[in-house]
């Protein structure tokens, strides 16, 4: 008789290593996420550690101190899916190292936000709470992360991140004015769901996230062409950021407590 998998935990149990091609207990305490594979390779080769699950939807890397990064791909499904699965792991906190469209004269490309909140506009995140409960992260851990941008001075900018699923709206008119009547900070892809998943989870979140556009304004638009110049001028702070904030926790062995509302 095959197995039964009656709970939420024993499904993620199961498919956190068939998504991954790490087994749990191989994770560290703490996580960092990225959908850009460069980061994995760049953290592989930082730590010389090898990269799994290189034919699986989802691919990790650990290094010998208990940092693991996940590249788990693009969009809130996605998102929502590795925050689910790393219920079976527990970690201690999870840190999103991603990309944004800067909407806010005041951001500029290269400046880094660190999200108060995400706009729920995904929809993915309705599976887990009404659409009025707020996404937040995990402030605490967000306080580490301010210390390490400081560290390296840089720009940084707090505030509302609109999280949607589409990929392709810099052409629709309406969707621009109405960005700009809720005046959201930046846009992305994961933010809110990975607040909002976490929060689900009862585990500590975070979000860095990396101006690489300006879409508002037509020149701002990204383009492979720039791209390339975010990424070769941008992507090692950003990671190194995220490695150095993650690792200070572990050092420190500071508890980031989880929160419910009830």
């Amino acid at each position: 008789m095959a197995n039964r998998m009656n709970t939420k935990l024993d499904l993620a149990k199961n498919w956190l290593p068939r998504y991954t091609g790490t087994q749990i207990d191989e994770f560290g305490d703490y996580i960092l996420l990225t959908n850009f594979s460069n980061y994995l390779t760049a953290f592989a080769d930082r730590f010389n550690c090898e990269i799994r699950g290189e034919k699986n939807p989802m691919q990790t890397a650990t290094n010998r101190s208990g940092l693991s990064i996940v590249n788990i791909g693009m969009g809130s499904p996605n998102a929502a899916t590795v925050m689910d699965l790393l219920s079976a792991r527990k970690p201690k906190g999870v840190l999103f190292l991603g990309k944004c469209g800067g909407l806010k004269r005041s951001t500029e490309i290269g400046h880094f936000i660190l999200p108060t909140a995400g706009i729920r506009g995904e929809g993915t995140s309705n599976d887990y709470f009404p659409p009025e409960v707020p996404a937040l992260p995990s402030f605490k851990l967000h306080k580490f992360v301010s210390d390490k941008i400081v560290k390296y001075g840089q720009e940084y900018r707090t505030g509302v991140v609109y999280t949607t699923n589409r990929r392709l709206w810099e052409w629709d008119a309406d969707f621009k004015a109405y960005l700009k009547r809720i005046q959201a900070l930046a846009i992305d892809m994961e933010t809110a769901t990975i607040f909002i998943v976490g929060h689900a989870n009862s585990i500590a979140r975070g979000a860095l996230l990396l101006v690489s556009d300006l879409p508002l304004i037509p020149e701002g638009i990204k383009t492979e062409e720039s791209d390339r110049m975010v990424t070769r001028k941008y992507t090692d702070l950003h990671l190194q950021i995220g490695i150095e904030a993650m690792t200070e926790i572990e050092v420190k062995g500071e508890a980031i407590k989880h929160f419910r509302y009830e």
